[in-house]
């Protein structure tokens, strides 16, 4: 099966399974679903959805929230890991939401990547789900399963990123990389991932 089939199968069983796939992590506006995002690295989206409605109560903008010490940032978010590193780079990046961009979220790779604490990846997700603007953000669920699909050869998650954009339409990216990571949660998790229940494996295998 060639790779572009392969993608074909993978796209239309995606979208036969999650339509509609909603954002996983619960925000309000574009700064809080920044906040999440940087908060879910190396933790789940469920770990995240269960610290933000405190912060978010105190601080749902970066002006309030550089009101807070980072201390207090800190004692909230402490369930999600790396607290103290999270703590420091969401009271720094509220500082400069305020003192060079007005309060507002850029809508840049260049100026998000700028930001304490946000990475490629964090900037990819913001710029596709909040602004609509073509991105295939990779995290570790895509990475697995764009390797065990036989669509990268998984060295990295830059390489990964490539080959997502070169094989899939650019159009789709911002869905499948939902598509994608819902469908590594419920269908191939890593921890206990059953070959026999990846039903897209099922299908390139045939």
């Amino acid at each position: 099966m060639t790779k572009k089939e392969k993608v074909q199968i993978i796209m239309d069983t995606l979208q036969e399974l999650y339509p509609n796939p909603p954002i996983p992590l619960d925000h309000t506006n574009t700064f809080t679903f920044l906040i999440a995002v940087l908060l879910s690295a190396r933790t789940t989206d469920a770990m995240v959805n269960r610290v933000t409605p405190q912060l978010f109560q105190l601080a749902d903008n970066p002006y309030d929230m550089k009101k807070l010490s980072v201390e207090q940032i800190r004692q909230i978010i402490k369930p999600v890991g790396l607290s103290p590193q999270k703590a420091k780079a969401i009271h720094r990046l509220s500082e400069i939401l305020v003192d060079q961009y007005q309060g507002q979220v850029p809508d840049s790779f260049e100026a998000l990547e700028s930001l304490p604490g946000v990475g490629h990846k964090t900037a990819s997700v913001i710029m596709s789900q909040a602004f609509g603007q073509p991105a295939f953000p990779i995290d570790t669920h895509i990475h697995r399963l764009m390797t065990q699909w036989g669509l990268t050869s998984g060295k990295n998650v830059i390489q990964t990123e490539k080959d997502a954009k070169r094989l899939f339409p650019k159009d789709k990216w911002n869905d499948l990389h939902l598509q994608m990571i819902y469908y590594g949660r419920e269908y191939a998790p890593a921890r206990s991932y059953k070959p026999e229940k990846d039903i897209i494996m099922q299908k390139i295998a045939q």
